[in-house]
């Protein structure tokens, strides 16, 4: 056995004890330093892997609130933070390969001036600040050269990183963390996928009063490549601690992208994580990263409405029959109510005629749900189509997001737009339906 996996070993069978019994203030204590130093092994372990390592990062950082105790919290969000946003980064010699050999010629002849300095990792590549001719500043994100290769050997490592998180977040579903990994990663190595579904959200955001999804430059677009326009803005991790900010605002703008949006304009972005908005001067919000998609159809969008207007009414047969109907559970009628608890446990934040503050609470009781959930009898099988598992995702990531900015509104008045077909009553629900009034229907590109 090597020394790490001996540490996880001790470490997860210390934490095991601990939990297992009624722990004394000082085993308890000692139990946190134990999580906390399986976190930090966590990083290092994951620390020379590209794709995959950045996958856990961006996953967790949107639901550990919730699984992970509290008196470590804030320390596992830092340790988060570094994994996301201390990648050591690729030299630029090297990106500028990847850069010349997908475009067919000299990094001089597309850019006027491109910055050594990466501006931001990603999962699977790196983010440079460059000039195109015309002299617009554009962010160009670019594949780690051999990254497609080394995902394997990532795998490989991952599940050491993945036995370290049961000790940090007992409780948290490490195999569906693993199968999310797998799928995502082959996913988002296609980046000519990517710009065409950053085009189409592009055009059905353009000009919108305070979303913002920059153009992309499809002209320099390949493969490996990926440029769009460059936006300055302050990260999540920068805005959740200021206290001047009005978190219920950005909380409804939040809300409105990832989840209004998808019913109205049919593009569902699966991807929710703190690296994938950044805040302006302004107030607006912009939006990046379009890897995890789904362009949803009319029969799609109704079947969501009906699942998440059921699971509003409390009505579980109703519920029951838009699922079973997709084929995703069998057609036990004793299924209904478990299933309906459960969906209300995940969606009932945004389906209360009240104020909500979304807090590691929130997230906790959601994330433990859709765990037992998917352990319970009968709900093995369980298998959601496309759109209802990249929404599902949204919304857990979303909460996420919420949990960590302490957001706090009466979210049902944002979803009645489209739940309930109703007027919005929202001062930014207003606006924007004056502005999709002024637009075509449905934007697709």
């Amino acid at each position: 056995m090597t020394s790490t996996a001996a540490g996880i070993a001790a470490r997860e069978a210390t934490a095991r004890a601990i939990r297992a019994g009624n722990a004394s203030d000082t085993r308890k204590a000692a139990a946190s330093r134990q999580q906390l130093k399986s976190a930090q092994a966590l990083v290092k372990v994951l620390g020379n892997m590209r794709g995959a390592a950045m996958k856990v990062g961006q996953t967790l950082s949107a639901v550990d609130l919730g699984l992970v105790p509290e008196e470590i919290r804030p320390q596992f969000q830092e340790i988060l933070a570094s994994l996301q946003h201390d990648a050591k980064p690729v030299s630029v010699k090297a990106i500028v390969k990847v850069i010349e050999e997908d475009l067919g010629e000299p990094l001089r002849s597309a850019f006027s001036d491109f910055d050594p300095e990466p501006i931001a990792a990603a999962s699977i590549g790196q983010v440079h600040r460059a000039v195109l001719h015309d002299g617009r500043d554009v962010a160009v994100k670019v594949q780690y050269p051999g990254i497609a290769e080394a995902i394997h050997a990532d795998m490989q490592n991952l599940r050491l990183g993945l036995k370290l998180l049961s000790v940090i977040a007992p409780g948290i579903d490490t195999g569906a963390i693993a199968q999310e990994i797998r799928e995502r990663i082959s996913e988002e190595l296609d980046y000519e996928l990517e710009a065409a579904n950053h085009r189409a959200m592009a055009r059905a955001y353009r000009g919108h009063p305070f979303i913002v999804v920059p153009p992309v430059v499809m002209d320099v677009c390949r493969e490996r490549v990926i440029v769009s326009e460059l936006i300055d803005g302050r990260r999540f991790n920068e805005i959740r601690s200021d206290i001047e900010i009005d978190r219920g605002r950005l909380g409804e703008i939040l809300i409105r992208f990832y989840i209004n949006g998808p019913l109205r304009h049919r593009l569902l972005n699966g991807d929710p994580h703190p690296g994938n908005s950044l805040f302006m001067a302004d107030g607006r919000v912009a939006f990046l990263d379009f890897g995890f998609f789904k362009t949803l159809s009319d029969v799609e969008i109704r079947q969501l409405i009906a699942s998440t207007r059921a699971t509003y009414e409390g009505d579980a047969h109703a519920l029951f029959d838009v699922i079973a109907g997709l084929g995703a559970l069998p057609p036990d009628p004793r299924l209904a109510e478990p299933f309906l608890q459960n969906y209300q446990t995940i969606f009932g934040w945004l389906l209360v005629d009240r104020e909500v503050t979304v807090d590691a609470a929130v997230t906790g009781e959601m994330m433990g749900a859709y765990s037992r959930m998917r352990n319970a009898d009968g709900f093995q099988s369980l298998t959601l189509p496309a759109e209802h598992f990249v929404l599902m995702r949204a919304v857990m990531l979303l909460i996420g997001l919420l949990g960590q900015l302490r957001a706090r509104g009466r979210w049902l008045d944002v979803a009645r737009e489209w739940l309930l077909d109703e007027e919005p009553v929202t001062e930014l629900g207003r606006i924007e339906a004056e502005y999709f009034r002024a637009r075509p229907y449905p934007v697709l590109a």
